[in-house]
């Protein structure tokens, strides 16, 4: 019930700020009900009308389509329940708009065609469920048949991207150059070419062989050497590689030889593929890891110090 003067459409627009059109139409949409009628018939609003369409107003400006509208100022809905709802809406609108964005602007950065813009975006958008086949499908055709290896499952972990729910456009972009990298059949032929040789060099109790830690173990011997500027084809050079190549002796129960060194290169020269060092920094900024360090350089280094009849 309304108590007080009632007050013209006009009257009612100036205390609103709303236009007097948008009132009508408010008001034939049943949302502001006229509290009664002039002698000529023109509409008359009570005092509640003003706080109504504030309340109207408000929720329009933050998204709030007219059921909506209708459902909270005739009480039949919650205001805290409805505002929580368009709340995630609108948290999505904004992932959705931060994911174009990241598109569009890896896009520039790359100069990408036509073709390429709308790779890149049909990436970006994937569900998790549909990233999650992406990727299962990737590491499944690189590790095809050594699922039953001890290293197997500590590998796969290692190698999993996990956009998270709310990605910086950083992890976006980087996400979808990965997702370019995961169709890439030469790469997968790479890994699973080295994931190979995890499998068949191996000590004979099982233990997983030298690939896997290979990088490590290069790093450790031959990156001092390639900081202080030792020629690999030096006789320091030559010492290093020979302690390298006694380790990976050791573990595939061989001597240490030509044969050996030749088996020891082609190893390095798989691992030294540009897109693993790509894939793992790109998997660092997508799962929010440290950013690894390249393996490049000293896996070149070594290569030239490992070389067949160094021995």
């Amino acid at each position: 019930m309304n108590h007080g003067p009632l007050h013209p459409i006009g009257e009612l627009a100036r205390r609103t700020g709303l236009s007097v059109r948008t009132i009508r139409f408010y008001s034939d949409a049943g949302i502001v009900v006229p509290a009664g009628r002039t002698a000529h018939g023109h509409r008359l609003y009570g005092a509640d009308a003003v706080a109504r369409l504030d309340l109207v107003r408000t929720l329009r400006e933050l998204g709030l389509g007219l059921p909506d509208v209708r459902r909270v100022v005739e009480q039949e809905a919650a205001l805290p329940d409805v505002a929580a709802a368009h709340a995630q809406a609108v948290d999505v609108q904004i992932r959705t708009l931060r994911l174009r964005r990241a598109v569009l602007t890896a896009a520039a950065r790359r100069g990408s065609t036509p073709e390429e813009l709308d790779l890149m975006h049909r990436f970006a958008k994937l569900s998790e469920e549909e990233r999650r086949r992406m990727i299962g499908e990737f590491l499944d055709a690189a590790f095809e048949g050594l699922h039953a290896h001890p290293a197997f499952g500590a590998v796969i972990r290692s190698m999993t991207p996990e956009l998270p729910d709310d990605p910086s456009t950083e992890q976006i972009e980087a996400w979808v150059e990965l997702a370019e990298l995961l169709q890439d059949a030469g790469f997968r032929a790479s890994l699973h070419a080295t994931a190979l040789d995890l499998a068949s060099d191996r000590a004979r109790d099982d233990r997983p062989g030298m690939p896997r830690v290979l990088a490590e173990t290069v790093r450790s011997l031959a990156e001092p050497a390639l900081a202080a500027g030792v020629d690999p084809a030096s006789a320091e050079g030559a010492a290093i590689a020979s302690e390298l190549a006694g380790r990976y002796a050791r573990i595939v129960a061989c001597p240490d030889g030509p044969d050996l060194r030749a088996r020891l290169s082609a190893r390095l020269e798989r691992m030294n593929d540009p897109r693993r060092d790509r894939y793992l920094r790109l998997l660092a900024i997508v799962n929010g890891w440290a950013e690894p360090e390249g393996t490049e350089a000293v896996l070149e280094w070594t290569m030239r110090a490992v070389r067949p009849g160094a021995a």
